[in-house]
C-alpha cells in the first residue's frame, strides 16, 4: 500500500512536470555518494582488518565449512549411520548453524556501525554540498535515487558529484589539520 502511494505520487510529479520541464530536477543516492568516497572505503577497511571483526569472519567461514562437512558426510553416509548418529550429526548441524547466524549478526551489527559513523561525519558535509549543488544546478526537485523512481537521465544524478566533494572536503579538512 506504501509503495502504491509512493508510486502514485511520483505519476502526479512527473505527470505535473512537463517533459521539458527537466532543468529543474535531479536525482541522487546519498548512501552511494557517502559510501564510495575514499574515507568511508578507509572507514571500512579498516573495520575488516580488525582483530575481533578478522576473527569473526574467520570463525564464521570455520563454522560453515565444518557445518558443511558434517552436512556432507551425514547425506554420504545416512544409510549406514544410527539414528542416534543422525540425530547427533543433526543437532550439530543445527547449533553450528545458529552459532553462524550469531557471528553473522555480530558481523552485521559491526558494518552497520560503521556506516552509522560515516554517515555522522560525512552527514554536514554532505547537506553543505548538496546545498551548494541545488544552488549551482538551479535545481527545483531533487529525488532520492532507487525509492520509487522508474526512471531518472544518468545527466541529472548528482550522486558522483557528491562523493567527488566529499573526497575534495575531506582532503582539505585533512590538509588543514597537517
Amino acid at each position: 500500500m506504501k509503495n502504491l502511494f509512493k508510486l502514485n505520487l511520483l505519476a502526479v510529479i512527473l505527470i505535473s512536470i512537463p517533459a521539458y520541464a527537466t532543468d529543474g530536477l535531479a536525482v541522487i543516492d546519498m548512501r552511494n555518494a557517502v559510501f564510495a568516497t575514499q574515507s568511508s572505503q578507509d572507514a571500512f577497511k579498516a573495520l575488516q582488518e580488525s582483530a575481533d571483526y578478522a576473527a569473526n569472519v574467520e570463525q564464521a567461514q570455520s563454522l560453515q565449512a565444518e557445518r558443511q562437512a558434517t552436512a556432507e558426510n551425514l547425506q554420504k553416509n545416512l544409510e549406514t549411520l544410527s539414528q542416534a548418529e543422525i540425530a547427533k550429526m543433526q543437532k550439530d548441524i543445527q547449533d553450528k548453524g545458529k552459532d553462524l547466524e550469531f557471528l553473522m549478526g555480530k558481523l552485521r551489527q559491526a558494518e552497520e556501525e560503521t556506516a552509522q559513523q560515516v554517515f555522522a561525519q560525512q552527514g554536514p558535509a554532505m547537506q553543505k554540498i548538496i546545498s551548494e549543488l541545488i544552488q549551482a544546478k538551479q535545481i527545483k526537485i531533487l529525488l532520492q535515487k532507487n525509492e520509487t523512481l522508474l526512471f531518472s537521465d544518468p545527466a541529472l544524478d548528482l550522486t558522483d558529484d557528491v562523493t567527488s566533494m566529499l573526497d575534495v572536503a575531506a582532503s582539505e579538512a585533512n590538509t588543514q589539520a597537517e
